[in-house]
């Protein structure tokens, strides 16, 4: 290791795992008075646009030809007479799970631990996954459900990831997403428990799903 690259000067190796983290990283910040700041998705002045239920959204959206066949087909075989009249959406996840090479599938119990000491789970440093969702949609559109998820490492933030999951119709069944392939940082400074927030917001800044916790990455499984 050369000990004069100017990238190892933080001594908790930070600049390092800002680099290695994830493809999908988006920005840099070392606030370490408040590591766990929310994500600014909209701004503060911004006001959702009221819900209605489904069958009147279509009512509402007959002059604009384009809006309601994207509605129409989103929705697929629904019956709107047999629909209820409830206007929020309701997300549930059933499971977030993690699939790495070589290894079983890693469900992850929800909800997430509270306490942010408890390690929620682990990964070997340098090892490939895919992040899994599965999730309910009940009552009403979700329009631009989004994964939002921050990682800091002793308080200096190295990893911010924004990723539009789409829009999604209620139904019976449960939707399944799975997220491209990602690979964790290596090397002793990647080594050691990090932590955490997770949230999906829709388009409207509605959360479905917030969670703080904590994971590790360690040198072999």
């Amino acid at each position: 290791m050369d000990s004069g690259d100017p990238s190892l000067s933080s001594p908790s190796g930070s600049s390092v795992l800002r680099k290695q983290f994830s493809r999908v990283s988006l920005c840099d910040s070392e606030d370490e008075e408040h590591p766990e700041a929310s994500f600014a998705v909209h701004d503060e002045e911004f006001v959702p646009s009221p819900l209605v239920p489904l069958k009147q959204q279509l009512e509402l959206d007959k002059e604009d030809e384009s809006l309601r066949r994207w509605k129409e087909q989103l929705l697929g075989g629904i019956d709107l007479d047999q629909s209820d009249e409830k206007v929020d959406a309701e997300v549930e996840f059933v499971s977030l799970s993690i699939l790495a090479r070589g290894r079983a599938e890693l469900n992850i119990s929800l909800p997430l631990p509270c306490n942010k000491a408890e390690v929620a789970f682990a990964l070997k440093e340098g090892s490939s996954y895919n992040l899994k969702f599965t999730f309910t949609v009940r009552h009403n559109l979700v329009s631009g459900l989004t994964y939002l998820n921050t990682v800091w490492r002793c308080g200096v933030q190295v990893d911010q990831t924004h990723i539009m999951l789409g829009s999604f119709s209620p139904r019976k069944e449960p939707y399944v997403q799975v997220l491209d392939e990602e690979t964790t940082p290596t090397g002793i400074v990647a080594q050691g428990v990090y932590s955490a927030k997770t949230k999906f917001v829709d388009d409207d800044g509605r959360c479905y799903l917030e969670a703080d916790y904590s994971f590790e990455i360690r040198k072999d499984w």
